[in-house]
């Protein structure tokens, strides 16, 4: 039977009032996080650590949206004018913090905690998905939440080695006269590179050598030397981050497995299918996915008996963002956030059902086969496969 959903703190209104209230994480353990930045080009790294850590009284809890600028940034990718929008946003949900312990001590743990590197979707960035970065660090996983430098993000930016000067990057639509499939192609192959370069950064921790944090946070990489386990590391993400989770199973073998949140598997190339050597799990939303996309799915399925497809009834496609915890009738209108599907319990069917994939493919000694149904599509809010629907796209 599907477990009861454990009690949620910061449940808001849905009326008008505008508030966000992200759910702490519901295992066992305390959740820090910190930002690493990694390089003065490009080229380098950025990404939002999620991890289990140690108690801390007081602690403070990190603004959801970090900067003024990814307002900005989400205002060009909705297609609204950056004059009213960004400042309505800042004023709506600039203040809100995701709640775990900013660079809190990390809990040392002698077997390693498995990993998982995360990539966002289209117009996000590292912080949009922080809900379930958070649930899943709160049983026992690192998280990696990249921020993709391909011009994918709403917004993101590098600091250069001159006086840490920073350079922004901003979204990048498809330029006119070009056929979308390569220009998002290119995207997902430099996302997918990403998402490996950051496995080989957790590699040059554990090897010792010197991982300069260019933010310079009060959080010593350091700590992570043979705290995270290497041979247990699986891939994730949304949307295009879906399908870049996917790619890189293909560019890295030690990925163990990837879970697709909603992929959008446009981007990827035909002759790459039958490449993908590991299962993933697509965990579906009801009104999102097209019918090329499914039979793009199936035939992965149908090379390995591992991979899994199922949909999360009730839900849409930002049901799977932290857009699903905003209440109010704005944030909705802007970005059409909800579903009928009440968003904790979406999010306990998406997180036990990965944990459940997790368990099983990256061989962990953990309970999480208590939610095997979930990736069977047995279970309340939940059908095996996907439904033909319209693309939201």
């Amino acid at each position: 039977a599907d477990p009861v959903p454990l009690p949620r703190p910061g449940r808001g209104s849905m009326g008008g009032t505008q508030s966000l209230a992200l759910p702490t994480g519901t295992g066992p353990h305390c959740v820090g996080c910190t930002d690493v930045m990694v390089g003065h080009t490009q080229q380098g790294l950025f990404l939002r650590l999620f991890y289990p850590c140690l108690p801390r009284a007081g602690a403070e809890q990190p603004l959801w949206i970090p900067r003024y600028e990814y307002c900005a940034g989400l205002a060009d990718f909705a297609h609204h004018s950056r004059r009213w929008c960004a400042p309505l946003l800042s004023i709506a949900i600039g203040s809100c913090r995701v709640p775990v312990s900013w660079n809190g001590p990390f809990k040392p743990c002698s077997s390693g905690y498995p990993l998982v590197i995360f990539s966002h979707g289209l117009g996000a960035f590292r912080t949009l998905y922080s809900s379930v970065c958070s649930e899943l660090a709160s049983w026992g996983f690192v998280v990696a939440a990249l921020e993709h430098r391909d011009h994918s993000a709403s917004a993101t930016y590098f600091c250069t080695a001159e006086g840490g000067r920073e350079e922004w990057i901003p979204y990048q639509r498809v330029p006119q006269g070009q056929k979308e499939f390569y220009f998002r192609n290119k995207q997902v192959h430099q996302r997918a590179e990403e998402c490996v370069r950051a496995l080989r950064l957790f590699e040059d921790i554990n090897s010792e050598k010197s991982v300069p944090n260019v933010l310079r946070q009060d959080f010593d990489l350091s700590v992570l030397k043979d705290n995270v386990d290497l041979t247990r590391v699986a891939t994730m993400g949304h949307s295009f981050g879906g399908v870049t989770a996917v790619l890189a199973l293909v560019k890295e073998p030690r990925f163990g497995c990837a879970v697709a949140l909603d992929a959008w598997m446009f981007p990827l190339e035909n002759a790459l299918y039958p490449e993908v050597p590991k299962p993933v799990l697509f965990i579906n939303t009801e009104k999102f996915q097209t019918p090329e996309s499914i039979a793009r799915m199936k035939r992965l399925s149908s090379r390995n008996s591992q991979t899994k497809i199922i949909t999360v009834l009730g839900s849409v496609h930002q049901s799977q963002t932290d857009f699903s915890f905003l209440t109010g009738k704005l944030i909705s209108r802007i970005f059409g956030a909800r579903g009928t599907l009440d968003p904790y319990k979406g999010l306990d069917i998406t997180s036990r059902a990965a944990l459940a994939f997790l368990q099983r493919h990256l061989t962990l000694e953990e309970k999480f086969d208590q939610w095997d149904n979930l990736l069977e599509g047995i279970g309340d809010s939940v059908v095996p496969g996907a439904p033909f629907c319209r693309s939201n796209l």
